[in-house]
Formats: C-alpha cells, structure tokens, sequence
C-alpha cells in the first residue's frame, strides 16, 4: 500500500508538472499581441483557435463540481443538465457569438450597455455576476476537488488546506498569460480528462459486469417524477432557460467564445464544445456514481473519488488525480478571470481610473477574490448535494439576469432602471420562492421560469407606470440587430 501511495504522488506530481510545462512552452510561442491590455489579458488578444475555444469552454463548465457533484446524485437523471447543454451551446453559436462580435464586447455586460444605453445597468449586471463567481462557482470548484483528493488518496489533510493549494496551483497557471494560458492550459487537461473519465465508465459497469439491476428504478430512469432531482415537465419549462442564462450570457463561458479571430471560429469551438457535451459528457458524470450506489451504497458527494481510489490501478489513480486536479485549478482561474475581467472592465476602469495598469489591478483583484473564496469552503462542506445546492442558489441570479438581456434584446423603448428594478425584483422573488414558501410545491425548475417571466412582466410594467414609456416588442429583429439602441432617444 505504501509503494502504491508512493506510485500514486510520483505520477501525480510528474503529470500536474508536465500540464503546467506545455502550457508555459505554447505561451512563450510567437503569438498575435494587441497594446490595448485589456484585451490581452481578458481576451487573449482574439488569437484563441477554435480547439483552445472548445477545451476551454468544455473544462469551464466540466470541473468537480459536475464530476464530484452530479456523480454524487447517484442517479441516471441528472445527465440531463449535460444534455439540455447541447441545445444551449447551440443558441450561443447561431445566436449569441454574432452579436458578441458585431458589437466589439470584453464583457457580455457590455451589450446590456449599449442597448439600454446606460453604464448602471451594466454595472450592476457585473456585480450580481461577480457575487456569483467569487461566492458560489469558485468556492464550490475548490470544495469539491478538495474532497475529490481526501477520498482518492486517503488523506486527512483539511479541506481548507487542500483546497488554498489547488487555488495557488490555479493562480500559477494564470500568471503564465491570462485567458491565453487559461484556456490552453484547460485544454490540454481536458482531453486527459475526458479519455480517463471515459475509461472510468468502463471500469466502472465492468465492476458490476455491466449490470445496474438491484438499483432502485427511480436511480436509473430518465423520466423524473415529481420527488426527482428533475421531474420530466422541467424540461420544458425552466431547464432551457437556465441553459440560455448559463451558455450565452454567462462571462465565463462567453469570454472564451469571444476571444477567437473571427465569428466563425469560434462558432466551431462552441459546437465542437456542443459535440464532447452531447457524445461523451453525459456518461461520464453519471454512470459511475449509479455504479458506486450499486457497490457502496448511498455515499453521496464521496462516491466519485471512492471509485477512483479503489477501482483504477495506482499509477492511473495518480494520473487521474492530477489531471482532475488540474482541471480544477484551471476552472478556479478561468471563473477567476471572469470576475476580474468584470471588475477590470466594467467597475474600475468606469468609475476609477480609466489608465489604470490592468495587469497590476487584475493582480490584485485576483488576490482578493481567492481569499473570499477559500474562506466558503466550510459552508460547502455543509451541503446534502453541491450540484442540487448550487442549482438552487444560481437561481438567485440567472433567471432576473437573464430578463435584462430579454428585454434589452427583444423590446426598444426601455428606461435602463426599470430593467434594474426588474432584475432586484426578480432577486427578491425567487429567494421567497426559495427560502420562504414555494406556491403549489412547484419544483424549483419551475420556479425559475416564473421567476423569468413575472421579472419581465415587472420591469416593463415599470417602464410604463413609473417611467410613460411604452415597450414596443421587436422580436427576432431586436436580436440580429443588436447595434441599434434599446433605450429612447
């Protein structure tokens, strides 16, 4: 046991090098730089290819959340967050990529600007999305990589510990170059990741000789009744919506799309991303914890790393392990650029200094919102199901942002504040729904498309009530002709 451990931390220690010495060899290659900073750091100066584009995109949102977290549901349902992913990555290829590039943003919350043609609603847009990487996304990725770790090499070591390492680890890779390392370094973990996690499924139904009888059926169904995770109506009601939210307006999937050369590159990053969604994620982020239900029993969130410690040979557990971590550390920074590209673009340089140095305030931006991270770790160590407890508390803020870009694409003639007190509403509205009393015990799913809808309702009500403007709905127009305003001239 003592030679395997050892096998194991020399195969982990020997790959994270390895990961960490290409990435550092593609970013000292020659490669296309702009003198606008921001643009550099945030963007990569538009050279990302359409592979870095897919990797990226696929590791942003493939991180242990997902692996620890929808495994740890020990359900077949679950996969449907990954399918219901494919139909979103769609609509930001056909959709969302052309209006990025047509309208030159840094920052999604950019367009929000332009079309209402005000700096708050922006502003305030940036801040909800920020509270949402710093306190949920980052802290969430450094919980469950560090559980991920304590149940795969047998550790004791705190999860605090753990997982300040894993966000050092994260910050290396980002000092090697910005979005540019981030992305490269995501890509070349991800296809580690995939190929292993691949042979892990097949580990996995091998252990139980590819027989999943004695599970109970609501474990291995993909037709939700009204206790499951996802009850089948769901899918037409809030799940493409939060899928929207999530693929097309989200900084941290979007800024990987918006940092290609060109719109058609990267519509073949978003939909080579679309194909590893819909072909090869959905398996591996629910069939082994279905296993590990069938070999350990109900072990929740520890079943993903269980697996991994006892059914794959030392040298390949050491090998997964560092590729996983990996790709957690370089997740944590790709959300953490987000944030800061957020801070950097759309706070600092509006209301405090315009020339600032955006690598030094980047620097310590970063500096500020890994502590604030590592510091939620102990409240995620709490939580029955991380994905479930995440799903919940995004709600908070995808549905009422998400209503912003509606009406700011969809209608003209829109006050900026109405949108805003709109998208506060709909905060307060889905956190009654949440915390005080869901009406008719409606699946929280639903209670995202009601957010979305009575949130939209409430802010154009506003704009004719409190500001006598009357919305004129433009529809499909309003999308493909972006450009144009949406406020009153």
């Amino acid at each position: 046991m003592a030679i395997g451990g050892a096998v194991q931390l020399l195969i982990f220690a020997a790959m994270i090098a390895l990961i960490g010495g290409l990435t550092w060899w593609k970013c000292r290659a020659p490669h296309a730089t702009s003198k606008d900073a921001t643009r550099e750091v945030f963007l990569a100066s538009g050279g990302l290819t359409w592979a870095y584009v897919a990797g990226s995109i696929t590791i942003t949102n493939l991180g242990t959340e997902q692996l620890v977290g929808n495994n740890g549901g020990q359900t077949l349902i679950l996969a449907w967050w990954e399918l219901a992913g494919f139909v979103g990555l769609l609509i930001l290829a056909f959709v969302f990529v052309p209006i990025y590039y047509r309208t030159n943003c840094t920052t999604t919350t950019e367009l929000l600007e332009q079309r209402y043609k005000d700096d708050r609603i922006r502003t305030m847009i940036s801040t909800l999305f920020m509270a949402g990487y710093v306190f949920l996304s980052m802290p969430s990725a450094l919980y469950t990589g560090s559980l991920f770790l304590q149940t795969v090499f047998g550790v004791h070591v705190p999860l605090m510990v753990l997982g300040t390492a894993i966000a050092i680890m994260g910050g290396c890779y980002g000092l090697l170059g910005g979005l540019r390392a981030v992305a490269i370094s995501e890509t070349f973990a991800g296809i580690g990741l995939l190929i292993i996690c691949s042979a892990l499924v097949l580990l996995s139904l091998g252990a139980v000789n590819f027989d999943l009888s004695g599970v109970p059926p609501e474990r291995v169904t993909l037709i939700g009744n009204a206790q499951s995770p996802i009850p089948w109506p769901t899918l037409f009601t809030g799940m493409i919506f939060i899928q929207i939210f999530y693929w097309s307006t989200n900084q941290a999937i979007t800024q990987r799309a918006m940092a290609s050369p060109t719109v058609r590159e990267a519509q073949k990053g978003v939909l080579a991303a679309a194909a590893i969604r819909i072909l090869i994620v959905p398996a591996i982020v629910v069939l082994p914890g279905v296993v590990a239900y069938k070999l350990y029993g109900n072990i929740g969130d520890a079943s993903f790393g269980t697996l991994v410690g006892r059914l794959l040979p030392p040298w390949m557990s050491g090998l997964f392990a560092a590729i996983l971590v990996t790709s957690v550390a370089t997740h944590f920074v790709a959300v953490l650029n987000s944030a800061c590209a957020l801070y950097v673009c759309d706070i600092h340089q509006k209301y405090v200094s315009k020339t600032a140095d955006v690598r030094r305030v980047n620097a310590i931006a970063s500096l500020l919102f890994i502590v604030v991270a590592i510091a939620m770790i102990p409240v995620y160590s709490s939580a029955i199901s991380i994905i479930n407890l995440l799903q919940q508390l995004n709600g908070l803020l995808s549905m009422p942002i998400l209503s912003a870009f509606i009406v700011g694409l969809l209608f003209t003639n829109v006050d900026a504040m109405a949108a805003i007190s709109g998208v506060i509403f709909g905060v307060l509205l889905y956190a009654f729904f949440t915390f005080v009393y869901a009406p008719f015990g409606l699946h929280y799913i639903h209670l995202m498309l009601v957010t979305l809808i009575t949130t939209v309702g409430f802010g154009l009500t506003v704009n004719w009530v409190i500001f006598g403007k009357t919305a004129s709905y433009v529809g499909m127009k309003g999308v493909f002709g972006a450009a144009a305003p949406v406020a009153a001239e």
